[in-house]
């Protein structure tokens, strides 16, 4: 049976992995499938950086806009949706590209998940209501007594990653690290993985440009009818929280977008963080030469 490959494009926001997936799924008569996980929603656009008309339409494109904000989607069903998607797609390809900085995604589609048993949703509901009373140092403290491994291996700075931990902890009595790193389902493709990189100070002022450019193109517009909503998990993202506390009055316009910068910066250094621990990953620079990755691709293919 021929191989299939899938190539996976990954990297920080804003540093260039729309117009490489696109070129090389032209290059390749491939088609896209994109794992971020922000691009899933249609009633998240600009401030998502969903890929223009006119980007869409230089290739095929799949999971982009394709879910409701109102949807309970989660990585797990992602994963199943992926690869349904993958097989039928092989059938006509010997290459798919998949595109996106979600590294969770990244990995559920490379590498498969880790499960874990369901537990009582008013736990979550009493962690939400204790970081907020409390604080996170309180939740990080109460990990490090039930899971000092997770402690030490999660972003226990992530609000989300320290209350899942913890539900699970809660509510099967063993530590969330028990549930990890078990035996995977084999994939049916073989995986040639490609990072876009750049230096610091190019990647943030990137960053800068582009909130710039997603404010001139309508972002508030975009994010104002979405206030009533602010409390579902799609929204409880960069580039929304902010505007949101500017509708509430919380911030000054101009202090809200500072702060969008900022936490996107923030959030392309722990995206790098994620993904620079894959040494299957290789690297190259946002403005290498489109025939040296080619090539990179081609050499992968022969081994």
């Amino acid at each position: 049976m021929p191989r299939k490959y899938l190539i996976s494009v990954v990297g920080a926001t804003a540093i260039g992995k729309t117009a490489l997936s696109i070129s090389l799924a032209k290059h390749y008569n491939a088609p896209i499938i994109s794992c971020d996980s922000r691009q899933f929603f249609k009633e998240m656009n600009i401030g998502t950086a969903v890929p223009s008309k006119e980007e869409l339409a230089l290739a095929e494109h799949h999971f982009i806009q394709s879910r409701s904000i109102h949807d309970d989607y989660s990585v797990g069903q992602f994963e199943k949706d992926a690869l349904a998607k993958l097989k039928e797609l092989f059938k006509a390809n010997e290459i798919v590209i998949m595109v996106g900085g979600s590294g969770l995604y990244v990995d559920a589609v490379l590498k498969g998940l880790d499960y874990f048993p369901k537990v009582d949703p008013s736990i979550r509901q009493e962690l939400n209501t204790k970081i907020e009373t409390e604080g996170i140092k309180s939740l990080q403290e109460q990990l490090k007594i039930l899971d000092v491994d997770s402690y030490n291996s999660i972003e226990i700075e992530n609000p989300h990653r320290l209350i899942r931990a913890l539900e699970i902890c809660i509510g099967t009595d063993k530590p969330y690290s028990y549930f990890k790193n078990k035996p995977k389902t084999p994939r049916e493709f073989v995986p040639i993985k490609i990072g876009l990189t750049a230096d610091r100070a190019i990647m943030y002022d990137r960053i800068n440009q582009r909130v710039d450019i997603m404010i001139n193109r309508g972002l508030l517009e975009e994010v104002k009818p979405l206030l009533s909503y602010k409390h579902l998990n799609a929204l409880q993202t960069v580039g929304y929280r902010e505007l949101f506390e500017y509708f509430e009055g919380k911030f000054t316009l101009d202090f809200a977008i500072e702060e969008l910068k900022k936490n996107t910066r923030r959030f392309a250094k722990r995206q790098g963080t994620w993904f620079r621990k894959d040494k299957d990953i290789r690297w190259f620079d946002f403005q290498s030469d489109l025939k040296d990755i080619i090539t990179f691709v081609d050499t992968r293919k022969q081994t």
